[in-house]
C-alpha cells in the first residue's frame, strides 16, 4: 500500500527537498506541499493523506493550529518538524494530536523511516527531543507529589504498565517485567490509552510524568540503565 503525505514548511527548499526524499520511496507519495499551516490542513482535506509532516514554525497559521485541525478532523497522523530553539512548542503540539517529532536536520534515511513508522499506527520521537521534552516538563515543581485522580480508572496491572511505558520498556521488556505473555501486555497498553483518552504511547509517556507517577531520576526496573522514552518506535 502506498503511504500518501503531505509536505508542510514554510521554506520552499526545505518543503521540497523532504517532498523529493519521500517521493523517491516506492511506498511513498506526496500528494501535495503546502507553504503554511492553513494550506496544509485544506491539503490534508482535500487530498485525504496518511501522513501529513508539519513544521511547528509557520506563518499565519502554525504547526500546532495545523496539527490540532487534523487530527480533529479523520485518521491523518502527522510528524512534527522542530528545531531545538523551539523544544518549547513539543508539549503543546503533544496534546493537539502529533504522532511523531523529528529535528529538521533529520537524516533521508530518518525522515523516510519516521513517515512510515507512524503511517502504520506507531509513535516515534526523535532521541534528542525525548530527552530534551522530559527534562523540561518533570523539572522540580512540574508534577505533582502523589499521582493525579484521573490514574484512578487504571487498574493496578495497568498502572504497573504505564510506569513501565514511562521508563522506555517495549512490549516484549514489559511482558518479561510483569511476567505476562506480549498479547498480554497489548491488550493492557491499549486499555491504558483507551481510559485515559489518550492517542499513542508517546502521550501514555507524557502523561505518567505529568500526573507524577514517575519523575525523571526514577530508578528504572530492574537495575538498567535507561534515561526516559526509548527512541525506538512504540508499539501499540
Amino acid at each position: 500500500m502506498t503511504i500518501r503525505v503531505v509536505v508542510a514548511d514554510d521554506q520552499e527548499l526545505v518543503r521540497s527537498g523532504f517532498a523529493m526524499i519521500l517521493d523517491a520511496q516506492p511506498d511513498i507519495e506526496v500528494v501535495a506541499e503546502a507553504g503554511d499551516g492553513g494550506e496544509a490542513v485544506e491539503a490534508v482535506r482535500r487530498y485525504t493523506p496518511d501522513v501529513a509532516l508539519l513544521d511547528i514554525r509557520m506563518p499565519r497559521v502554525d504547526g500546532i493550529e495545523a496539527c490540532r485541525a487534523i487530527s480533529a478532523a479523520g485518521d491523518c497522523r502527522t510528524v512534527m518538524l522542530t528545531t531545538f530553539d523551539s523544544d518549547e512548542y513539543v508539549y503543546e503540539a503533544l496534546h493537539a494530536g502529533a504522532s511523531g517529532f523529528l529535528l529538521k536536520d533529520v537524516r533521508r534515511d530518518d525522515l523516510v523511516h519516521a513517515v512510515r513508522v507512524v503511517a502504520r499506527g506507531d509513535s516515534l520521537l526523535a532521541p534528542s527531543v525525548a530527552r530534551r521534552l522530559v527534562e523540561q516538563y518533570t523539572r522540580p515543581g512540574a508534577r505533582p507529589r502523589r499521582p493525579d485522580p484521573r490514574l484512578d480508572v487504571l487498574t493496578a496491572r495497568e498502572r504497573e504498565t504505564l510506569l513501565l511505558l514511562a521508563r522506555g520498556l517495549s512490549n516484549a521488556e514489559i511482558a518479561a517485567e510483569l511476567v505476562v505473555s506480549d498479547h498480554t501486555v497489548k491488550t493492557h497498553v491499549g486499555n491504558v490509552l483507551a481510559k485515559l483518552g489518550l492517542r499513542d504511547r508517546i502521550q501514555a509517556v507524557i502523561c505518567a510524568y505529568e500526573t507524577g507517577l514517575v519523575a525523571a531520576g526514577d530508578p528504572p526496573p530492574g537495575g538498567a540503565d535507561r534515561a526516559g522514552p526509548s527512541p525506538a518506535p512504540a508499539r501499540k
